[in-house]
C-alpha cells in the first residue's frame, strides 16, 4: 500500500513523544560536551552515516569547537543467512584512517551490526582509535554482541519502533521535532 501524507499524519499524531525536542537537544549538547573533552586535542575525522545520523550530526557538529574534518558514509546491512549479512557500501570513506582517530555519529544503536562493522573497517583500513556516538540507545538484549555500547550516547529508549531526528518510519518522519514511538509497536 502507497504510503500517504494523511497516512503519516495519523502515525505521528497517534504515536508516544518519548522525548521532547527541548530534551533530545539537551543530549546533543551533554554528548558535545563529553565529546569535546574526549577528542578535542585528536584531530579526528567525523563520519556522519547516512541517512539516519544527519540531522543527529547536524546538530551536533556546530557544538563542537575544535578543529577536525568531517565527512560522510553510507552502509547497509543485509542479513544473509549463512552468514549473517555483509556490509554494503553504498559510500565508503575516501580518506586515508591511518592514524587517525575516527568519531563515527549515527541515530541509533538498535542491534549495533553495522556499527560494529563500520568500526572494523575503519580499523582494519589502520585508524588509530574508532570512537562511537549515537543519539539513541535502544534497550534490549539483542545487540550484535553481549554488552554492546558506544562511547557516546544522548539517551537511552525502550525496546519500541522509534522514529524522528533521524529515524524514520517507512521513509516517513525523521525531521519529527522529538524521539517518538509507534503507537502499538
Amino acid at each position: 500500500m502507497a504510503q500517504t501524507t494523511e497516512n503519516m499524519q495519523q502515525v505521528l499524531d497517534e504515536a508516544d513523544c518519548l522525548h521532547s525536542q527541548e530534551e533530545v537537544e539537551k543530549a546533543i549538547t551533554n554528548m558535545a560536551a563529553a565529546i569535546t573533552d574526549k577528542l578535542s586535542d585528536k584531530n579526528p575525522i567525523v563520519y556522519c552515516v547516512m541517512t539516519g545520523g544527519l540531522i543527529f550530526s547536524g546538530k551536533l557538529l556546530p557544538l563542537l569547537n575544535f578543529p577536525l574534518e568531517l565527512s560522510y558514509i553510507h552502509a547497509t546491512r543485509y542479513r544473509m543467512q549463512t552468514t549473517g549479512g555483509i556490509l554494503d557500501w553504498k559510500v565508503e570513506p575516501t580518506e586515508s584512517l591511518e592514524g587517525r582517530t575516527v568519531l563515527i555519529l549515527d541515530d541509533i544503536l538498535d542491534e549495533g551490526t553495522t556499527l560494529k562493522a563500520i568500526t572494523e573497517y575503519c580499523q582494519q583500513r589502520g585508524a588509530k582509535e574508532v570512537y562511537s556516538g549515537v543519539l539513541v540507545d535502544k534497550m534490549h538484549d539483542r545487540k550484535s554482541y553481549p554488552g554492546q555500547k558506544c562511547d557516546f550516547t544522548g539517551i537511552e529508549v525502550i525496546d519500541r519502533y522509534l522514529f524522528g531526528y533521524g529515524m524514520d518510519y517507512k521513509g516517513y518522519w525523521r525531521n519529527a521535532p522529538g524521539i517518538y514511538a509507534v503507537k502499538g509497536l
